[in-house]
């Protein structure tokens, strides 16, 4: 699962990706306009950000050069209708790890999204294994041996998240800004019912107590 953040004054194309993002296993939120943009990154994790180049306010540029002077390390990808190769240049050298030109294949975007997130090693593997506990990130399954069990998206992202950030403990804020919309109405009430229908999952395949509550600080899933 990737949680991606699509800028673009285009509405219309999110509401085309939408769908395919969604049946890739991908969350995709919107916004069009640079302002918004940044003030979302200034408080939501994402793992990959598409950023139009021609926005209104605040350019695509200036966005990518504003979050990478704070500190911000997210993938961008720049959308643009731009074919020329001293504008791929300087999308890249101020911070964008790829270019992609409109119109384009939804395919091809997702190939290009699965390459940033490949780097610099292979970051998002399709399976993740945990000592005897492996998930398959994709078809959301969870096995244990010779037991198995099927995970709602909910479930598979929160054990995901846990899994990908080992022996760490991640509090309900952390957790709804990592796997939630940020535009969702979410709570850490929300977290607490999905952690509970997780814990039960894990219990039926023997893995009841996988993920630890710490208390004043979250959840964890411990790895020695």
């Amino acid at each position: 699962m990737a949680k991606v953040l699509l800028v673009d004054d285009h509405e219309e194309l999110y509401k085309n990706l939408k769908d395919w993002f969604i049946a890739q296993g991908h969350a995709l939120e919107a916004t069009y306009t640079g302002e918004d943009a940044l003030q979302i990154l200034s408080s939501f994790k994402f793992d990959v950000i598409l950023l139009d180049w021609m926005l209104p306010g605040i350019s695509g540029l200036d966005v990518c050069k504003t979050f990478r002077k704070d500190g911000g390390t997210t993938p961008i990808i720049f959308l643009t209708g731009k074919t020329d190769i001293t504008s791929k240049e300087t999308a890249l050298d101020l911070g964008g790890d790829d270019y992609i030109v409109k119109p384009f294949d939804v395919r091809e975007l997702g190939a290009r999204i699965r390459s940033v997130l490949r780097r610099p090693a292979e970051l998002l593997p399709v399976e993740l294994k945990l000592g005897e506990v492996a998930l398959d990130v994709k078809s959301r399954t969870l096995k244990v041996g010779d037991a198995s069990v099927h995970l709602m998206p909910k479930e598979a992202n929160l054990l995901e998240y846990l899994l990908r950030h080992p022996n760490q403990a991640i509090n309900a804020s952390g957790l709804l800004s990592a796997v939630w919309p940020s535009e969702s109405d979410g709570s850490p009430e929300t977290v607490r019912t999905w952690m509970k229908n997780l814990r039960q999952k894990l219990a039926s395949v023997g893995q009841g107590d996988l993920i630890k509550t710490v208390p004043g600080s979250g959840y964890l899933v411990e790895f020695k």
